[in-house]
């Protein structure tokens, strides 16, 4: 059965529609300006950037390259939206985070250098928000990587104004075409060339402002944190056949290849934003009754038996982002701990031993 997820799968397509508008909206864009002044990427305000804005202030003409068939994304029919903002906190290097087709780079990178260095003053200003020198573009570009977001992330934006680039929160739709660095962080939208840096402000109280695309859930977004370390390649989800693809870092797609060591999980699996239909743990096994003439087993572990002062059970998958494999390891989503258990009162029986006084919700 087809998971209900297909955010990857058509969020990508979706793109070819955006990006025709995107580059006539970079185009008449001009120097409008985000809200603020620099320096505004902690303020509450988020802006939602669907794939055919361009947002406010864009650097340059759309550099993303649209694929073949337009189609709408959506969220999972078991997640309807939630009223609550919730930001999860996802590692650049999680498998399936990002998406693209073999072969096929999602941005044109030497379109994108072009552009920069024929305007110089919007090319000073990109370098500062990306802490690199002017010279240093076109090689820092060249070692970003392609890709498309595969969620809808939260990322600190920055738009052109006045000779300088101004920072504000966003979160772009999945589907938008970035290029990524080394560690997975997104450095670069290629709908209008303004460069990124990880997001801010993630949960709490925001003002969203913006167009509401379809399927987008303010529970599920996500914001990318550094991989644990500097990786030669990325694995990210073929939106053309839902398998894996290995992209080396600043390769376009010539390289791309099918990965040694894949996940041991589908692409389109639900493992970047917790399952609220899903337990967090496996529930303890039921007791069957015994035979009456059979001997019991003694309840007493003993004094040579340490006792778990946790009680919590074993993980039943050992990929739901708790271990890692070399280069590609994932870290989890932010998880906070149930509050503990409280104390039994003074005249309660103590509890038999071996179920545990502790859980783990």
């Amino acid at each position: 059965m087809r998971s209900p997820r297909r955010i990857r799968r058509t969020a990508l397509a979706a793109l070819s529609a955006g990006v025709l508008l995107a580059v006539a909206g970079c185009a008449e864009g001009g120097d409008r300006t985000a809200k603020g002044t620099t320096g505004t990427a902690e303020a509450k305000d988020v802006l939602l950037q669907p794939l055919a804005s361009p947002g406010p202030g864009p650097f340059t003409a759309s550099t993303a390259r649209a694929p073949a068939s337009p189609a709408p994304s959506a969220t999972p029919d078991s997640a309807p939206p939630s009223a609550t903002r919730t930001v999860h906190r996802v590692s650049g290097a999680a498998p399936g985070l990002y998406s693209g087709s073999r072969s096929v780079a999602a941005c044109d990178v030497e379109r994108q250098t072009r552009l920069l260095a024929d305007d110089k003053d919007k090319g000073r200003a990109f370098a500062e928000a990306s802490d690199i020198e002017a010279v240093q573009i076109p090689g820092y570009l060249k070692s970003l990587t392609p890709v498309v977001l595969s969620v809808d992330t939260q990322v600190t934006n920055h738009g052109y104004g006045g000779g300088s680039a101004t920072a504000f929160q966003a979160v772009l739709q999945a589907g938008t075409a970035v290029l990524v660095d080394g560690r997975g962080m997104p450095r670069v939208r290629c709908a209008c060339g303004n460069p990124l840096k990880p997001a801010g402000t993630a949960d709490g109280k925001a003002a969203h402002r913006g167009e509401r695309w379809p399927g987008y859930d303010p529970a599920r977004v996500a914001a990318v944190d550094p991989g644990p370390r500097a990786a030669t390649s990325l694995i990210i989800a073929d939106t053309d056949d839902n398998t894996w693809i290995e992209r080396t870092v600043g390769d376009s797609g010539g390289r791309d290849r099918t990965p040694d060591d894949p996940p041991p999980f589908e692409p389109d699996a639900e493992l970047l934003f917790p399952s609220p239909g899903r337990p967090t743990e496996s529930a303890p096994p039921e007791p069957t009754p015994s035979d009456p003439s059979a001997p019991r087993e003694p309840t007493d572990p003993g004094p040579g038996e340490p006792s778990d002062d946790s009680g919590d059970p074993p993980p039943g998958d050992p990929w739901e982002f708790e271990e890692g494999v070399p280069d590609v390891a994932p870290e989890p989503t932010q998880v906070f701990p149930a509050e503990p258990d409280e104390p039994a009162a003074p005249d309660e029986e103590p509890m038999e031993a071996g179920l545990g006084d502790g859980f783990t919700g």
